[in-house]
């Protein structure tokens, strides 16, 4: 995808291949940032802090943050404190334990010598591979979204609503909920996307608008509580949103609040479709609610915002009384009962196990 006019990749290997370069997702919107990621404890934080996020992306930092240990130290102990480490960042997101496990399997056997090209190369496989995955869930949402623009009969755009960032921010490039829009647009489909907030983190307003706008499609923010309004008043014709982590069983785990918005949409007859590649999908769970681990953040995350002043500068302040208790949840789980349907790069499936398994019959 382009900012200002550029062609970007979220991740990308230095040309002397001695460090990793990102995008500091927690500058935007107001700065554009790039960041040198020279070592392992460097890519840890990097996941920590939220420099990257989103599931996809997490998995190919983690494979890069693998590829960088290698270069400090590659004997056995220090593949598997890299793991440990890496490991620790993010629970929640599956794409993380993927990329462990693929790292483990090709890594371990190898002689440590060899570790560092060996982690390279298949680092490197991982991220090109995204890129094709959510081209992939492009092409099969967007013909949802064509579907549904032939079947109104006119000329007005088809309003979807999405929640937190599932965008090329969130992945490598194209991303998972809004590749579709993006295919969408770009064969000149009109569409206009509710973008959700997305408290506490607010990265519908600061990363979905953002990216969205660099790229020319209409969008709104919108505060977290008026999806079911705008619903009610048929002004959502779909809602497509991402995954940190999908059970085999087709339950979702997203940004707080996605359960929410399935609800609603349930209760208003409007579709409710998750964008979930295959590495996002957990094939080793059934039960969401049961197994999935949420992730319990900063309490800051909630009691602080931060943003433009009126001065221009970016600062931080505090949003509750002095000694509010807070908890801050970064993940809830839909049920499969209420998810219409769930797009990944080998088509659009129904959410439940007979279904996912006939994509995917090699994961069951």
């Amino acid at each position: 995808m382009k900012v200002n006019g550029k062609a970007y990749r979220t991740i990308w290997p230095s040309k002397t291949e001695e460090y990793v370069e990102i995008i500091d997702q927690t500058r935007l919107p107001f700065e554009f940032v790039i960041v040198k990621l020279a070592s392992l404890d460097n890519t840890a934080s990097a996941i920590t802090e939220m420099l990257v996020r989103g599931a996809p992306l997490i998995g190919a930092t983690t494979a890069w943050g693998m590829w960088l240990a290698m270069l400090d130290d590659n004997s056995d102990n220090g593949l598997a404190q890299a793991q440990d480490q890496l490991r620790a960042t993010r629970p929640t997101a599956v794409n993380l334990q993927w990329a462990l496990a693929k790292m483990e399997a090709a890594l371990r056997p190898a002689l440590p010598p060899e570790r560092a090209v060996i982690a390279y190369a298949l680092a490197q496989e991982i991220t090109d591979n995204d890129v094709r995955l959510c081209s992939a869930i492009g092409d099969y949402g967007s013909r949802l979204i064509t579907d549904l623009y032939k079947s109104k009969g006119s000329d007005t755009a088809i309003n979807i609503l999405t929640h937190c960032n599932a965008g090329w921010l969130a992945t490598v490039d194209w991303g998972t909920a809004l590749a579709p829009i993006y295919k969408a647009h770009n064969a000149g489909i009109p569409v206009h996307v509710w973008v959700d907030e997305t408290r506490p983190r607010n990265q519908g307003n600061f990363l979905t608008a953002w990216e969205l706008h660099q790229h020319g499609v209409p969008n709104t923010v919108i505060v977290d509580n008026a999806g079911g309004h705008l619903m009610q008043h048929g002004k959502v014709d779909i809602c497509i949103v991402g995954t940190d982590r999908t059970t085999a069983n087709g339950d979702v785990c997203n940004k707080i609040g996605t359960y929410l918005k399935a609800l609603a949409a349930n209760d208003n007859d409007i579709p409710f479709y998750v964008a979930a590649p295959s590495t996002s999908i957990d094939w080793t769970i059934t039960d969401g609610l049961k197994n999935i681990p949420i992730e319990q953040r900063d309490s800051l995350e909630v009691s602080r915002i931060s943003g433009k002043l009126d001065d221009g500068t970016i600062g931080t302040v505090q949003v509750m009384p002095d000694g509010s208790n807070t908890r801050n949840d970064a993940f809830d789980v839909t049920p499969a009962r209420l998810v219409t349907g769930i797009i990944t790069e080998r088509g659009v499936s129904k959410a439940n196990q007979q279904s996912l398994s006939k994509l995917f019959p090699e994961f069951i």
